[in-house]
């Protein structure tokens, strides 16, 4: 960033602006028969979670692993939780099924481990989406190429996502975040696909939205303590520009959105995905919503206030929403809030 010179930098000129109304080029997302989410790895797993509807919870007897101190060597270990988050989802259309892998996890294994534990088969996948560059969901690249036995996989990210960021916490060292390498993925196999604009996936049924426009008030991203490395310096990243959602729309029903922290404020995020697809009704939010700790706690009632008003039939809040906004969800939205945990599998269909 340009410091005094009143000219803007890359960064700046390419940041999301603010627009109202509907998009000039809205994005043709075609309609899809069915789209199934299952939740690879969250920050939580609560075994005793059971199955209702359309809502499938893993058995308690998952993860039966080696334990030489109990009878017969084996006890149940249940599914990996960790401060992370990824999810499959699985779209049809007619006969035609593609499943992609959304974010990865936090450690090389969770996700993996947590697949092979529900016993699901990722060497159908079609492609992996980033939504952003943060360690916690870029963690399990690892896993997957086990898994995969070495056969690559489309990765598509925002071209930000190898930005280096640390935390400059008040009393603290600042902590350098890990971040992720192109060689390394490269290396395994993954063929990187760098979009800053929305992207349609496996033929026109996904779409990943690239930069999410910011047009609420309140969502004004990270605090001064997240900083970014420009090259030169060091300085504050609140919008972590590289932060994305991934957009199905279920035909006759409205838009699923998925996001992973929601950075970009899962009010602005939803508004987004319904300008850009032209589609007005939302069916599902899930995955992370960042309301979590005092830099965020303020704007629970504002956010709440927002998707109360877009009406969805079922909201999942995971990973980084924190438990106070879990609470005030539950309470606005008691007939749409489920709990997320790891290992669930959320299965809708067109109307």
């Amino acid at each position: 960033m340009c410091q005094g010179s009143g000219e803007l930098s890359e960064r700046d000129v390419a940041a999301p602006r603010a627009v109202d109304g509907p998009a000039v080029d809205p994005v043709a997302l075609l309609p899809v028969d069915e789209v199934t989410v299952t939740t690879l790895v969250d920050n939580t797993f609560d075994a005793l979670l059971v199955s209702q509807g359309d809502i499938a919870r893993p058995p308690m007897g998952s993860g039966v692993v080696t334990a030489p101190m109990f009878e017969g060597g084996r006890t149940i270990a249940g599914l990996v939780a960790e401060h992370g988050f990824s999810a499959l989802v699985t779209v049809r259309r007619g006969t035609r099924r593609s499943t992609l892998l959304f974010d990865t996890g936090a450690s090389p294994e969770a996700m993996a481990v947590n697949a092979e534990r529900l016993g699901l088969d990722l060497g159908d996948l079609q492609g992996v989406v980033l939504s952003h560059g943060h360690f916690d969901h870029a963690g399990g690249f690892s896993g997957l190429a086990r898994l995969r036995h070495g056969h690559g996989l489309p990765l598509t990210v925002h071209p930000a996502v190898w930005s280096r960021r640390r935390l400059t916490l008040p009393g603290a060292e600042p902590v350098e975040l890990p971040t992720l390498s192109a060689g390394a993925l490269g290396r395994e196999g993954f063929e990187v696909i760098e979009r800053r604009q929305p992207s349609l996936l496996v033929e026109g049924s996904i779409l990943i939205t690239g930069e999410v426009d910011r047009t609420t008030e309140f969502e004004q991203g990270m605090p001064a303590a997240h900083q970014v490395w420009d090259g030169s310096r060091w300085h504050h990243d609140a919008k972590v520009i590289d932060d994305q959602a991934l957009v199905v729309n279920l035909g006759g029903r409205g838009v699923v959105v998925l996001t992973g922290c929601g950075h970009a404020g899962i009010v602005n995020i939803t508004r987004h995905a319904m300008r850009l697809t032209g589609v007005h009704k939302v069916l599902a939010v899930f995955g992370g919503f960042h309301l979590s700790g005092p830099a965020f706690e303020p704007i629970i009632g504002p956010t709440v206030a927002g998707l109360v008003e877009m009406a969805p039939e079922l909201i999942v809040p995971g990973h980084c929403t924190g438990w106070r906004a879990q609470h005030a969800l539950s309470g606005a939205l008691p007939n749409a809030w489920v709990q997320s945990s790891s290992g669930t599998s959320y299965h809708l269909r067109a109307a």
